[in-house]
This record gives C-alpha cells, structure tokens and sequence, in this order.
C-alpha cells in the first residue's frame, strides 16, 4: 500500500488498514467494469459515497456509525477490485468469505463491530441496491425495465434525491478520493 502497510489478504489484520489506502483504491477502482458514460469511470468511492446518501435518507434518524459502515460496504475492493456477483459466483472458491474477512478487519479498524446488525446490513444492501438502479440507468446505458430486472424499483426517496440521481455524473479520481476521505472524517470524528 501507498501508506506503507503491508496487508496479507489471506489473514488481513485492521492494524494494516489505513483509510488513506481505502480511499486511493476505491478512487481507482471502476464501476460497471469502466463501461460508463462520461470523461470518467464511475468510482467504488463515488458509488460509496451515494450508498452513504441512501441509506441516511432512507432512514433520516439512522446512527452516525452505521452510516460509517454504509460507506465502508465496498471498501475491501480496495485491495481486490470490484467484480459483478454473477462472476463472483462463478469463481468456485468461496470470495464472499474471503471478501468479508476483508471488511471485518476495516471495520475493527474504525471501531465498528465486525458484522453490523442484520436490520443495518439489509438497508445498507438496499441503499447499494437504489445506488445501482441509478448508476445503470443515469451512466451504464441500462433502459428503466432492464435496470427494475437486476436491481428492483427504487423507493423511499424525496423527489430531490431522486431528482440528483437521475443525473449522476462521474468524478475525476482527486475529487472521487477527496470527498470519500471527507467524507469518513466527517462520520468517524
């Protein structure tokens, strides 16, 4: 890592997790595989950004360490990149345990519990979700229809989010980074 860390995948420890890291790989790392509209790939950090937004504004009263761990949801992509779930499927070992070893240690790391409540782990899911119906139909070329297919019918949302949604555009890296690091101090000061 940039940061100096040297983290083992296979036994990732939280001492070796510096949010700096997170937030440089997510910058770099593309959604939807770089296939976007737009001077830019559309981030993991940008799309965790709008994961954060949702889920506060699907539930306003939501606390602060939760809308910490909505945020971080992704943030073990920022070692082993971002694969579609279909693919993932597909690979025959088992990532998803791999992949969530990784995120307990980012969670201990910032104080969280290793494995959020399953009332927050389902809204954090629901918000990436609304976050991915958006992205498909405001960056990825997806028709309405098809995006309802994959991702379900968006709901819960004032029209103003809705409205900002509807008109994503992707971030240069330095902006993508620079709001998600903004954006973790705000949550875990």
């Amino acid at each position: 890592m940039l940061s100096g860390r040297r983290l083992n995948l296979l036994d990732p420890s939280p001492l070796d997790v510096e949010i700096e890291d997170i937030a440089h790989g997510l910058a770099r790392v593309a959604r939807w595989n770089g296939q976007t509209v737009g001077d830019h790939a559309f981030s993991v950090a940008q799309h965790s950004l709008l994961v954060e937004e949702i889920a506060g504004a699907l539930k306003p009263e939501l606390a602060t360490k939760w809308r910490l761990a909505a945020l971080l949801h992704d943030s073990a992509e920022y070692v082993i990149g971002d694969l579609i779930s279909p693919f993932k499927a597909a690979i025959g070992l088992d990532y998803r345990a791999f992949e969530e070893r990784l995120l307990q240690a980012v969670h201990i790391r910032f104080g969280l519990p290793p494995t959020p409540p399953a009332t927050v782990t389902k809204l954090i899911k629901r918000a990436d979700r609304v976050a991915a119906f958006y992205e498909a139909t405001a960056l990825a070329g997806f028709e309405q229809s098809e995006a309802r297919k994959f991702f379900g019918s968006p709901r819960g949302l004032a029209p103003k989010t809705r409205d900002r949604l509807t008109a994503l555009e992707a971030w240069p890296t330095a902006e993508a980074q620079r709001r998600y690091l903004e954006c973790f101090h705000a949550l875990a000061a």
